[in-house]
């Protein structure tokens, strides 16, 4: 007798082969991904910080000093959410710096991004931390 065989589909060796592939691709790619997520919700960040500067700059010509309160210029809350809601944006005192010389201000970081750590720049653009910068 002649045994014909007709085999259609996949047998189980070849369907494991394709779930490892998948397991190693996904394994590699994951981290890859939420790394640029973190990265992306980082700008949302740095945005904020950014607008906020400005805003002590046109503070300063107008009034010859920086100010710690965001209220002042003209934000509805103190501190400020970015945009995106993964930052608080505050303004502080450049360590023992006189307000009239200098004006830092900090991004904390939010809910799914707190583990990315804060951003801060002050008016001097001195940037922490640099690699995130």
């Amino acid at each position: 007798m002649n045994r014909v065989s007709n085999h259609k589909g996949f047998n189980l060796v070849e369907l494991m082969i394709v779930v490892a592939i998948v397991g190693i691709l996904a394994s590699i790619g994951y981290p890859l991904y939420q790394d640029q997520v973190e990265r992306t919700r980082r700008t949302d960040g740095k945005a904020k910080l950014l607008e906020v500067l400005e805003s002590q700059e046109r503070f300063y010509s107008a009034n010859n000093r920086y100010t710690t309160t965001i209220a002042n210029l003209g934000y509805a809350a103190t501190p400020t959410p970015s945009d995106e809601g993964f930052y608080l944006v505050n303004a502080t005192t450049c360590g023992a710096i006189a307000l009239t010389q200098c004006v830092s201000c900090t991004a904390t970081a939010q809910g799914a991004q707190a583990a990315d750590g804060n951003l801060t720049i002050d008016s001097r653009n001195n940037k922490t931390p640099a690699s995130h910068w």
